[in-house]
């Protein structure tokens, strides 16, 4: 399937637009021009008048004002959400909405939902998409008996790192469009992957001749960057590629800014999840590792860290500006439209950037490779997997502690660098009080592209790093890699820090929710970088059937258990005893601490429900596999 996103009117479906529980009506649909394309001058980073308070750096030591201002507001439209969930969902015969209303004037008490989508390229992006698209209220029949629909609407947060942001970028800035309509087979709608980005937009021409305009469009927009005076690197040129295929906008979305989400009528009501892009930091010839790592984030309002290299936020929409010891100086200008929404995107998927350095190896004419040689003889290609901010907005600030603060460029990578796949950190932050995270993760850990939790282990290492790096997170104790396989913890969903009073410090309940084949191999390789519809449709529904447990033909308990997760931290503030079904979920979901690290077999799995039919529907329940059974069979409450 071709794509033919150059020259789309930049429109998109507002959230109110699909129906819940009826699904999509094109008698309801109602399309407004985004309220998102507010940089000034396209991609090129310019002066502004600043603001009457001239923007700071923040300290991170706690919220800023901005969330939490927000806050009040999102976290009362969930509440009213999760009600609805509750409607259908149910937790044996307990009156959860009554309890909800109790508690509903100690917003506190409430339970605070997180999900994590992780990296993982395309697989990671439509993988996770049949997840949200499980959660999500507006997919036809999610909010139906056995089925998740409103767990979406219900969070407070949403992370996602490298694929995982790529997913965000196409929700949020399509103003926070549902998977349906993002998955249409449509020519000219957003998820069209049949042409590899590599070989760009199909414009109704001759490819390669649209491949040259393609390459030349996004040569000229990062040239443009670099003649501002702006450092500029492959990730600029990835960024704006990637940028054509996750935003219904013409040219690409050109003038489309990470921090607009938090400008747009809809988010500032609070009527959807905050969303925040992960990436690190590395120093110049620094090894990126679990232990050392400074993970970032973007989020509508800010971008930095709570780690303690930094520990600081810049304004999003002030990043590009000079700023040099937390302050910006009377005699530097503010400038904005330095966040394009592709650079956020690109700059946490920058392990990406190396397929761009491929081109010569690829069967596009001769001319093409010249248009793009062209482009990367400009770049800085020192570092491939690095996207350059200069300024460094963390110029000389926590000259004390920070190894960052006497660099003049900051160096930022690929989120997954470090080993932390899944994006936890910015929901495992005490600040955010998060009580359950649905952490989903589409990593490639074995030899068949499959997760085997590596990223939690690496975040629960993090946690117990005695450096300071954890900076006071606390996370569930998590098994070793040959135990999540030869217990099959990796085939099915598993819940970690069950029982609270087990961990040093308050820390969320992790669902994990692994990639794993109920109806179809959905292990592509990472670096597949073009899929054709039927693919990508099957990919997602299977994502939809791993988060659900086959719309609960696997476990007719599985909705029960999820309510169970969602309440349990909850409860244990407000001191609820547990209803009956909760002992029941977490006697065979919660990891006991139970050990098994000799080392497994090739974990090459077979699917475990019937292959979908060519309409993609009347799935046959099978038996689950040998590493699954065990794995139920094993699980207590700890």
């Amino acid at each position: 399937m071709k794509t033919a996103l150059i020259g789309t009117i930049a429109l998109g479906l507002l959230p109110g637009a699909i129906a819940s529980p009826g699904g999509f009506n094109p008698d309801n649909v109602v399309f407004a021009q985004r309220a998102l394309p507010d940089a000034p001058d396209g991609y090129v980073p310019t002066s502004v008048s600043c603001p009457a308070s001239r923007p700071t750096i923040r300290s991170a030591a706690k919220l800023s004002s901005n969330e939490t201002s927000w806050l009040k507001t999102r976290r009362e439209k969930a509440l009213t959400s999760l009600k609805d969930f509750f409607g259908h969902v149910k937790v044996g015969d307990y009156d959860v909405v009554s309890y909800l209303d109790k508690h509903s004037s100690n917003i506190s008490n409430v339970p605070n939902i997180g999900i994590a989508v992780s990296g993982g390229g395309y697989r990671a992006l439509m993988n996770g998409a049949g997840a949200i698209k499980a959660y999500d209220s507006r997919t036809y029949n999610a909010s139906t008996s056995g089925h998740l629909g409103g767990l979406l609407q219900s969070a407070t947060y949403l992370s996602g790192l490298s694929g995982g942001s790529w997913l965000l970028g196409s929700i949020y800035i399509n103003n926070f469009t549902t998977i349906d309509k993002l998955q249409t087979h449509k020519d000219g709608d957003v998820w069209q992957f049949g042409n590899s980005i590599i070989e760009g937009p199909d414009t109704g021409g001759i490819q390669i001749l649209d491949s040259a305009s393609y390459f030349k469009d996004l040569a000229e927009a990062v040239e443009s960057k670099k003649k501002a005076g702006f450092d500029t690197s492959l990730t600029d040129i990835w960024g704006r590629a990637l940028a054509y295929q996750m935003f219904n906008a013409s040219n690409g979305g050109l003038s489309y800014t990470w921090s607009s989400i938090a400008d747009t009528t809809e988010f500032k009501d609070g009527n959807y999840p905050m969303p925040m892009v992960v990436a690190d930091g590395r120093n110049p010839g620094e090894l990126v590792v679990g232990s050392n790592s400074t993970v970032y984030e973007f989020n509508p309002w800010e971008f930095g860290t709570f780690d303690p290299t930094i520990f600081g936020f810049v304004p999003l929409k002030y990043l590009g500006s000079r700023f040099e010891a937390g302050s910006l100086p009377n005699n530097e200008s503010c400038i904005s439209g330095y966040d394009s929404a592709g650079f956020v995107i690109g700059t946490s998927s920058t392990l990406f950037n190396q397929f761009l350095l491929q081109i010569n190896t690829t069967s596009l004419p001769n001319f093409v490779k010249n248009v793009f040689t062209s482009i990367l003889e400009k770049l800085d290609r020192a570092d491939d997997d690095i996207a350059a901010y200069e300024p460094n907005p963390f110029y000389h600030y926590n000259n004390h502690s920070s190894p960052y603060a006497r660099q003049t460029a900051l160096d930022v990578v690929d989120g997954g660098e470090d080993g932390q796949n899944v994006p936890l950190h910015p929901l495992i932050q005490p600040e955010r009080h998060v009580d359950v995270i649905f952490a989903i993760d589409s990593s490639a850990d074995t030899d068949y592209y499959w997760p085997n939790g590596t990223s939690l282990v690496a975040t629960y290492e993090r946690s117990l790093n005695n450096t300071g790096i954890g900076n006071g997170t606390a996370f569930p104790a998590i098994p070793d890699v040959n135990t999540f396989v030869n217990l099959g913890l990796n085939t099915r969903p598993t819940f970690f820090g069950c029982d609270s009073s087990n961990i040093s410090g308050p820390a969320p309940l992790v669902v994990y929710v692994p990639n794993a084949p109920y109806s179809f191999h959905s292990n592509v390789s990472t670096f597949q970088l073009s899929t054709e519809d039927k693919e990508r449709d099957n990919i997602i529904l299977n994502g939809y059937e791993v988060a659900t447990m086959a719309n609960s033909t696997l476990d007719g308990n599985w909705t029960s258990c999820v309510g169970c997760a969602i309440l349990s931290r909850s409860f244990e503030r407000t001191g609820t005893t547990l209803p009956d079904i909760c002992n029941t979920c977490f006697d065979r979901y919660c990891w006991n601490g139970t050990l098994n690290a000799t080392t497994p077999a090739n974990y090459n799995p077979t699917t475990y429900l019937a292959e979908a039919d060519s309409a993609g529907s009347a799935l046959v329940p099978t038996m689950l596999s040998a590493a699954v059974a065990a794995g139920v069979a094993l699980f207590t409450l700890v």
